[in-house]
């Protein structure tokens, strides 16, 4: 690794109770993490949080969405177990929650409560669905919202069935948007002194996401199809030896930047196409697509995606490998540059792409996510100032 990663340290001194679970409020704390904030994962001493036991034992999905945190573990259907959260959410700058609606007023840990006890606080909460929603009580996962917020309608073969999108924008797309917002309130709280209530639901920000399909949606009068929103040929994916089931390029030509359509063809060696009448303009090579599919295919099959998208690149053709999650981790620009790091939790290691935004030329550092209450006596002594002995009488009465 060519740079030493490190913690922004933008967020030190920020404190934030998380008691979110799963990807899309998980999402939103790792990345306040990176930005330096003390994150105190709040799990069930019995298991931890859901994500640690999703897929069966394998900690691997926990792994990817909670690093840079510490975790403790507190009853919270105990009286003096929801007592300590309570007495931390007075010292806390953010409250974290994405349960089930209604599960955390249930809990004695609604808004009212702890904003009463901590006016200051900004509180966020994740939702499936929108208070109002007719959908307000339901359940949702990723590709729920992407099936609701629109994703999965213009995702796709023009004649084929909806697609979900692999990109977990319904998860960590919502994270990303709540942490946004997280650090605006903090900022307007050093103006103002007064907390926020924020809530997000995810299907609301998937439609976020996609809404490029508004705009197609208003030139036509008709839902947004599928396929690109901006049909210029020649604009997709081409094969690549040796024809595998990733060996692709993804090459587009701009409609706003015609000398695309002559780089390309002087690339390919089809220097006797520019200024043919049969492909000259957009609309020519829309009606003539299979051709000019055939055409830049016949060039593309003789590379491997690699080969074809340098070369395309360097031409001034915007393109790009398909990549899987092979390519990109055997890339070693991606490890030289820290953008990809290795981490380490228990017996289990794995390799995942820290934040990307690098500050001053560093990326944040990624470390492991927490082992299920390593951190329960550190936390509570850092934040509660309680000492040894009286946190060893707490798991002894298995409050922690």
């Amino acid at each position: 690794m060519d740079v030493t990663p490190v913690s922004p340290g933008c967020l030190s001194g920020i404190r934030v109770l998380d008691l979110t679970q799963f990807e899309a409020g998980t999402s939103c704390t790792e990345a306040l993490a990176w930005m330096g904030a003390d994150i105190a994962k709040v799990e069930n001493p019995k298991g931890g949080e859901a994500g640690r036991v999703a897929f069966g034992n394998d900690p691997l999905y926990f792994m990817m969405y909670n690093a840079n945190k510490r975790s403790l573990t507190v009853n919270l259907k105990s009286e003096r177990g929801l007592a300590l959260v309570k007495e931390m959410a007075k010292r806390a700058d953010v409250f974290a929650e994405n349960f089930a609606p209604g599960a955390i007023e249930r809990i004695g840990l609604g808004y009212d409560v702890v904003s009463d006890l901590n006016p200051k606080i900004i509180y966020a909460q994740v939702k499936g669905f929108g208070e109002g929603s007719p959908y307000e009580t339901g359940l949702a996962f990723d590709p729920i919202a992407q099936a609701a917020g629109g994703s999965m309608s213009v995702t796709g073969e023009p004649d084929g069935r909806p697609i979900k999108p692999a990109c977990t924008i319904g998860d960590t797309g919502t994270g990303m948007l709540m942490a946004f917002s997280i650090v605006s309130a903090l900022y307007e709280r050093q103006r103002t002194g007064k907390g926020r209530h924020l809530q997000v639901a995810m299907q609301d920000s998937v439609m976020h996401y996609t809404r490029g399909m508004f705009v197609s949606h208003a030139r036509t009068g008709k839902a947004a199809p599928r396929g690109p929103f901006v049909n210029n040929t020649p604009h997709g994916i081409f094969p690549c030896k040796p024809e595998g089931s990733n060996d692709y390029v993804y090459l587009l030509t701009s409609p706003a930047n015609p000398e695309h359509w002559t780089r390309l063809l002087k690339l390919i060696g089809r220097e006797e196409l520019i200024g043919d009448e049969r492909y000259a303009t957009p609309k020519a090579r829309a009606e003539r697509k299979a051709e000019v599919v055939e055409i830049i295919s016949a060039w593309t099959r003789q590379r491997t995606k690699q080969q074809a998208a340098a070369q395309l690149s360097a031409a001034g053709v915007p393109s790009g490998a398909v990549n899987d999650s092979m390519d990109l981790v055997n890339e070693p620009s991606f490890r030289e540059r820290g953008i990809l790091q290795t981490q380490k939790h228990g017996e289990h290691t794995m390799t995942m792409p820290t934040w990307p935004v690098r500050f001053d030329g560093v990326p944040a550092k990624v470390t492991a996510a927490p082992l299920l209450g390593q951190h329960t006596a550190e936390v509570l002594g850092d934040w509660l100032g309680l000492d040894g002995a009286t946190v060893a009488g707490l798991r002894q009465d298995g409050i922690v």
